[in-house]
């Protein structure tokens, strides 16, 4: 068989967002193609938000209230890092370096409680942030993507 073209070989890749996406935040798959902030206990999580994105129909091309012409919109599609990434999250609660994550509401993570927690599709992440993450004093760590 000939040579296979390689897609992505492990970088982000960018999709059109369906609603306002920060960066740092879950995404999931939306339809259309489409990305949008990952909900509670999400299945469809594609990976984090590299950077800030709007919707293209809330892109005004006008002046505002000021007078002032924004040259520079946010861009209509977000970066998403996906398996294997280390990245700087939001987290809900308070975890364990090494502890497995899941989405919470907003795109943060929270951890994955074994027993409580049946469907290992839930599983997003992992704690990577050393000595885990306390949420009363840091509320972001860093978290590898699955």
């Amino acid at each position: 068989m000939a040579g296979i073209p390689v897609r992505t070989q492990g970088g982000p890749q960018s999709y059109d967002v369906a609603e306002a996406i920060t960066g740092g935040q879950l995404v999931e798959a939306r339809d259309d193609s489409q990305v949008g902030v990952a909900a509670a206990d999400s299945t469809t999580v594609l990976g984090v938000a590299l950077n800030d994105a709007v919707t293209a129909a809330s892109i005004s091309t006008g002046v505002d209230a000021n007078n002032v012409l924004n040259a520079a919109p946010l861009p209509t599609r977000a970066v998403v890092a996906k398996s294997g990434h280390e990245v700087a999250l939001t987290y809900a609660a308070d975890a364990d370096f090494g502890q497995r994550l899941k989405a919470a509401a907003a795109g943060a993570v929270t951890p994955f409680v074994s027993g409580t927690d049946t469907d290992p599709a839930l599983v997003v992440a992992i704690c990577t942030e050393p000595a885990g993450v306390t949420v009363a004093t840091k509320a972001t760590g860093l978290a590898r993507i699955l």
